[in-house]
């Protein structure tokens, strides 16, 4: 039995250039982490700190999208019989709220610092951020060609981490430029804060995106109305029901519909002309057409509409 038996369309990802950008941007990730960490510590900026939290989270973002990667180049079997695509979903699903949790903390512990202005050492701030915000432009290029190559929602999940890494670090030396010149400390938790807003922001994004397609809703590029006319306007084809799209990943879509033909074309020549159309206006590959009759198939008070609809255009 071929290993692709459950689909006639393999369900697997095999996107090389988005594992080899993610094993680049994870081993520098966790580098800088370590090295914003202890800067943090020692200088006692909390912007850095919320910095070097978010560079955490970047780390399991990018753990947990390295392991979606490879799960979706796993092929089908008889347990997934989409494959594992779906986890790369779960995983931007996860990385969404991670961002989400993190900025709430950074608020928290902003506000805190409002209330009880702590000292910082601007020298060891300053040069941190410094070589954080080269760090976060290289990583923020490569994610970024990444997208436009390969089209992967846990990719763009990492992006959206490393611009919410990139104004931090922005961020950061403005702080520190700020405090030097005007000992104005309570610009450290101000700007921690505005860093906050901008990986809530992120985060919310990319858990919307996610939560759509976990929910199996139309993607928004399809317009359902639009598409289930073009299947009407198919020479024999009476009426389209039923009708389902949804993405099993951020690239792979599935459609199923039921629809009414006439009796008197070949079932096969329309299911063809369906699944053409669909492919190549849409960009639709796996279908699934129920071909109907309304006189024996039971479709309730709908179908009894129809064929009086259909008994009223008859011509006489």
């Amino acid at each position: 039995m071929a290993q692709y038996d459950y689909h006639h369309l393999p369900h697997v990802k095999e996107q090389s250039k988005s594992k080899q950008t993610l094993w680049i941007t994870l081993l520098l990730t966790l580098f800088f982490t370590f090295v914003e960490i202890i800067g943090g510590i020692f200088s006692n900026s909390l912007a850095l700190i919320s910095d070097s939290a978010h560079m955490a989270s970047d780390v399991l973002a990018l753990s947990l999208s390295m392991v979606a990667l490879y799960l979706a180049s796993r092929p089908p079997n008889k347990t997934f019989t989409f494959g594992y695509l779906r986890f790369e979903i779960i995983a931007s699903f996860l990385n969404g709220l991670a961002l989400a949790v993190i900025a709430i903390g950074i608020f928290i512990e902003g506000i805190r610092r409002f209330i009880e202005p702590e000292s910082i050492d601007f020298q060891l701030m300053l040069t941190i951020a410094s070589i954080g915000l080269v760090v976060n432009i290289v990583l923020t290029i490569i994610l970024s060609r990444s997208t436009k190559e390969e089209e992967n929602l846990n990719i763009k999940s990492a992006l959206w981490h490393f611009i919410g890494d990139l104004f931090s670090s922005v961020g950061v030396i403005i702080s520190a430029v700020i405090i030097y010149f005007t000992d104005f400390y309570m610009i450290d938790p101000f700007i921690s804060m505005v860093i906050g807003a901008i990986i809530f922001i992120g985060g919310a994004k990319i858990v919307r995106e996610s939560y759509l397609i976990l929910m199996d809703s139309v993607p928004s590029q399809f317009d359902l109305d639009q598409i289930r006319a073009d299947i009407s306007s198919i020479e024999g084809v009476e009426d389209v029901h039923d009708m389902h799209i949804w993405a099993i990943s951020s690239d792979h879509y599935s459609l199923t519909a039921h629809v009414f033909v006439n009796e008197h074309i070949q079932p096969f020549c329309i299911i063809l002309a369906i699944n053409e159309m669909l492919e190549n206006k849409y960009g639709i590959k796996h279908t699934t057409i129920q071909i109907e009759h309304a006189s024996f198939h039971n479709h309730g008070e709908y179908g009894k509409q129809f064929l009086q609809h259909k008994a009223n255009i008859k011509p006489q």
